[in-house]
């Protein structure tokens, strides 16, 4: 919220001529409307829950209380939206485990629970009587004195407010001006009232440090997932290089040492054979760098480099990339998901055609990947995306999938970033 701008306007004389006042009657009047649901209920389920504590069905109803703050605050939060614009993030985080049990005690173990249960508590007993006693004296008996010329035009003479008998025009027209002041200067405390209220069910509902600690949170999960995901890539490596590389040149050794011991034509087959081994060898070296970190993205940048590895993609894909030089970081992260999306559209999709489209837009990276393909995918299902969007995360990018049952799929990713000057 805007404190100094609440202060600020507090301290106006026309405070009526702003929004602040007309909001903080919105925000008081449906919290005492929401109110009394809540009290209603809440009063009827722990009276129940008391009278059969004796039976089975009883005990339920009191557990339930324990929780009953959640959907009460989850309609606090939407609320807030009223008064203050910012949005109130959820401090609930999502249980990794699926199941009602699991949940329960995924909530019992949250102090968020026992925030909102308290916030529940002090709502019933505290501010929601306060707040009604100030509608009533703050805009209801306002509201009657003004509304008293019609009332009096229907019924003659007017008791106002029980103790004011008014029998004639000039009395009715003194009510009204009564009633005007009384509800502009009302507005005030009313507002004040409201901006306490909301102040207290943000601090209680949504604290500053939630949105950090659940971003914190998932830091930690994406750092554990990419230590897994690198030391998966380090075996694979390591796996290629015994298989591929390591076996072809065991088999040059050989040949080359067999070489030594003939003379003639079969030494010459021989060298031949050795020198397509050591061809094939480099070759294997060759496509396992390009996976790494390929030099055409170092040389020459993004656009040459997505360029290259669409040309070696089984699907026909339409590259349209118009970049600058980027930090190095940026350019293999994008490069990275770009191939990888690649692969696994070859693999999962089906498409008979895709595109890369990438520019910068307002000091970030787009790239977006589309194929026509049976759509469908789920980063749960192990397809590599969670790999992706866990990359993407680590220069504070954004990854976005699009990918209806059907298709088409669109692979959207975000990377703030700034052009640079490798000339100097």
């Amino acid at each position: 919220m805007q404190s100094s701008a609440v202060w600020r306007a507090l301290t106006r004389w026309d405070l009526a001529r702003t929004s602040w006042p007309w909001r903080s009657l919105a925000y008081l009047i449906t919290g005492v409307l929401f109110g009394e649901v809540v009290l209603v209920v809440f009063l009827a389920t722990l009276f129940m829950g008391t009278v059969l504590a004796t039976v089975l069905v009883g005990v339920p109803l009191l557990l339930a209380l324990g929780f009953s703050g959640i959907p009460v605050a989850a309609v606090e939060r939407r609320r807030l939206r009223i008064i203050d614009p910012d949005p109130a993030v959820t401090p609930h985080r999502k249980p990794e485990a699926p199941g009602i049990r699991a949940w329960l005690w995924f909530r019992v173990q949250e102090q968020a629970t026992w925030r909102e249960l308290a916030y529940l508590v002090l709502m019933v007993t505290l501010l929601w009587p306060i707040e009604l006693v100030a509608m009533t004296f703050g805009l209801g008996m306002p509201a009657t004195m003004i509304l008293t010329p019609a009332l009096r035009s229907q019924t003659g003479t007017v008791n106002v407010l029980k103790f004011w008998l008014v029998d004639n025009d000039a009395k009715a027209l003194a009510a009204l001006a009564i009633g005007v002041v009384w509800l502009v200067l009302a507005l005030y405390p009313l507002t004040l009232l409201a901006v306490a209220h909301s102040m207290l069910a943000r601090v209680l509902l949504a604290p500053k440090d939630t949105e950090t600690g659940q971003r914190l949170a998932e830091i930690a999960r994406s750092r554990t997932r990419l230590v897994n995901a690198f030391e998966s890539e380090r075996r694979r490596i390591e796996r290629d290089l015994h298989d591929g590389a390591q076996q072809r040149l065991v088999a040059l050794t050989m040949t080359l040492g067999m070489a030594r011991l003939t003379d003639g034509e079969e030494t010459a087959e021989l060298v031949v054979r050795a020198h397509d081994q050591a061809k094939l060898a480099l070759a294997e070296i060759r496509d396992l760098i390009r996976g790494i970190h390929p030099q055409i993205l170092t040389d020459r940048g993004l656009p040459a480099a997505v360029a290259d590895v669409a040309d070696r993609s089984p699907i026909p894909v339409e590259v349209s990339v118009t970049l600058p030089r980027l930090p190095e970081t940026v350019e293999s992260v994008a490069y990275f998901v770009v191939s990888e999306a690649l692969a696994n559209m070859a693999k999962h999709s089906g498409a008979e055609h895709a595109s890369v489209v990438g520019h910068l837009e307002r000091g970030r990276l787009v790239m977006e990947i589309r194929d026509d393909g049976a759509g469908g995918a789920d980063p749960s299902e192990g397809t590599g995306l969670a790999g992706l969007a866990d990359r993407v995360s680590v220069v504070d990018g954004r990854l976005m999938l699009s990918s209806p049952a059907g298709g088409p799929t669109l692979l959207r990713v975000e990377i703030p970033c700034a052009p640079i000057d490798r000339s100097k």
